[in-house]
């Protein structure tokens, strides 16, 4: 039989409003009583009844996430990020992957209502209309690079127009004219603003776009191969290859070691988000380095800040800055440049 609150409270000799201000850590009590109210529920083996927990301090203890895929070291460390911020602030993770189909967004988001204190939601397809038909007035929420600008809920964006120019135009200073890139998905907010950051460095430095260096692409290393084959078919060939995220980086990479190119000596070589097994590559990848980590950690601190300050009507929008690491696949090292 599951040991009730009551049975701690009697075997501890006080009350039992006493033994829910210690599990609950809900109000003053006194040292030794507090130690010994936690030793008898140690020995008893007492656990809270979290449904009853829930109900009497109106908090699941959960946070709810959204994430457009699982999948690749950068939604690993985004999680990682994520977790380490919400066990800091003794909160659990529901985690889900809508895969930026709206039927499945909804339908994820319907599922967390009632099951979290607040949501953060990263997906740079959705429409804020889905989530403001989907989610409780009351619920607290970040948006994590969503491509709306909103004052419904708190936002935290990547600086991804930033980054991208000062790659493009750290290319074009040492003398690359023909830089082409691999962009990202279409429909993709990030995707968008990395297109976007990489035409206007063209601008400034005075280099007419060509339809024919913008190879599309998708975020994954097969993108990075199939159009690294694409642009090698070209009567003249870029020098240069800017792709929207690392994956699609290395997959490029493959590409030229297989035809022969060399990296960065017939062409350099730089991506962006700067994930863990970019500096072990050979040659080690220039990419735009986003703190990844960080980036997860900053969003569950705002959405706990969110959830305790329930009181709270304006809205906090952050954008994170972005800085370059020069390696040796675009042959100009330096290391932790501008952006």
């Amino acid at each position: 039989m599951r040991v009730t609150i009551r049975e701690v409270a009697r075997a501890a000799g006080v009350s039992v409003a006493t033994v829910s201000r210690v599990l609950n850590e809900s109000g003053p009590v006194a040292g030794e009583t507090r130690d010994r109210i936690r030793r008898v529920a140690g020995e008893l083996r007492y656990i809270p009844n979290g449904a009853a927990r829930s109900l009497s301090m109106r908090r699941t203890g959960t946070l709810g996430v959204l994430l457009p895929d699982l999948y690749g070291e950068f939604f690993s460390e985004v999680i990682r990020g994520l977790d380490q911020a919400a066990q800091r602030a003794r909160f659990h993770l529901l985690l889900s992957s809508s895969h930026n189909n709206r039927h499945d967004i909804e339908a994820a988001l319907q599922a967390m209502r009632g099951r979290v204190d607040g949501l953060v939601v990263m997906s740079p397809h959705i429409d804020v209309d889905v989530l403001a038909d989907n989610l409780p007035e009351s619920l607290p929420a970040v948006m994590l690079n969503t491509p709306q600008s909103t004052s419904e809920f708190d936002t935290l964006s990547v600086d991804n127009f930033g980054g991208a120019r000062a790659m493009v135009a750290h290319l074009a200073e040492h003398g690359h004219r023909r830089i082409a890139m691999v962009r990202g998905p279409e429909p993709n907010h990030d995707a968008r603003e990395r297109l976007r950051g990489y035409r206007a460095a063209l601008e400034e430095a005075g280099i007419r776009p060509e339809a024919a260096l913008e190879v599309e692409g998708d975020f994954t290393e097969e993108a990075g191969f199939r159009a690294v084959r694409r642009l090698l078919a070209l009567d003249v060939p870029p020098t240069a290859l800017f792709a929207a995220n690392d994956s699609t980086a290395i997959g490029a990479m493959s590409a030229l070691r297989e035809a022969g190119v060399a990296v960065p000596a017939a062409m350099a070589v730089a991506g962006f988000d700067d994930i863990p097994i970019s500096r072990y590559l050979t040659p080690a990848l220039s990419s735009v380095r986003v703190s990844i980590n960080d980036l997860g950690a900053r969003a569950m601190e705002q959405l706990v800040r969110a959830v305790e300050e329930e009181n709270r009507h304006e809205r906090i929008h952050q954008t994170l800055p972005t800085s370059l690491v020069i390696r040796d696949s675009c042959g100009s090292h330096r290391e932790n440049g501008g952006g």
